[in-house]
């Protein structure tokens, strides 16, 4: 597959069993942090009702996509990405669930300044999916070139899709799903209660802002094509930098902005 930034494809200099290790290990990272996080702040029920929520639709999505072509266009999966079930690696199922939960997190700090949004109606809950699925897609600009043309983790059908080998359904695609997912989550596992705002239920609601952040700052370094590098800046730059303007409205709600 040619690099439509017109160079070659870039190779990893590691061997494959180390890359694949490396990367099942950080999406096992990523995965626990978020449970983690999600535990603290919306309590056990909520955590392991969005994991499993989040897992199984991810999952089919993928497996739908890969198999079919829906949602996100024709493409398969390489064997880089570890143990798979079915057609796509239990990897990426892993971090579907942490995506979700950091986006739910973050849209939540910045449209109701709290981690997490209880007992909401529908268009909060609605606007909250909506937000938290741009935060997520805003990521996937990035990342999912890398994974092409550096990891090649999985090989597009359509290389000319108008996006760096991506195709642009496969975004519409991460939009519905991480969505669907999200909102889904807030009706059938939504918070009954406030996680407060001492110590562990700071760092819980930090936590998803600062693993985002440094999602941005690894693909302004070495995003691939270079071009994705500035639109990690601007398209991930600006929800973290809000997020994390509404994490600390939270904590000092007297204060109208960080002294």
């Amino acid at each position: 597959m040619s690099d439509p930034s017109g160079g070659q494809r870039v190779s990893t200099p590691v061997s494959p069993g180390l890359l694949t290790a490396a990367l099942v290990g950080a999406c096992l990272l990523l995965f626990s942090i978020s449970l983690w996080s999600a535990w603290v702040l919306a309590g056990r029920r909520s955590a392991l009702g969005f994991a499993a929520l989040a897992l199984a639709l991810g999952w089919f999505a993928e497996e739908m996509g890969s198999s079919q072509g829906w949602f996100f266009g024709r493409y398969h999966y390489t064997t880089v990405l570890g143990p798979e079930l079915g057609n796509v690696p239990v990897a990426i199922a892993l971090m579907w669930f942490a995506l979700c939960w950091l986006g739910y997190a973050m849209a939540s700090l910045i449209l109701w300044r709290k981690p997490v949004l209880c007992a909401a109606g529908w268009p909060r809950r609605a606007l909250t999916a909506w937000l938290a699925a741009m935060i997520i897609t805003a990521f996937d600009l990035g990342a999912d070139p890398y994974f092409v043309f550096v990891l090649k983790a999985w090989i597009m059908q359509k290389t000319d899709g108008g996006w760096f080998g991506e195709t642009l359904q496969g975004f519409a695609g991460w939009m519905v799903v991480s969505f669907a997912i999200v909102l889904l989550f807030q009706t059938l596992f939504g918070p009954r209660q406030s996680a407060g705002t001492g110590l562990r239920a700071r760092r819980a609601a930090l936590a998803p802002i600062a693993v985002y952040a440094a999602g941005m700052v690894f693909q302004m370094l070495f995003g691939h094509p270079i071009e994705t590098r500035a639109v990690a800046f601007f398209a991930m730059g600006l929800p973290t930098l809000v997020a994390l303007a509404a994490w600390w409205q939270w904590l000092h709600p007297e204060s109208e902005t960080p002294a």
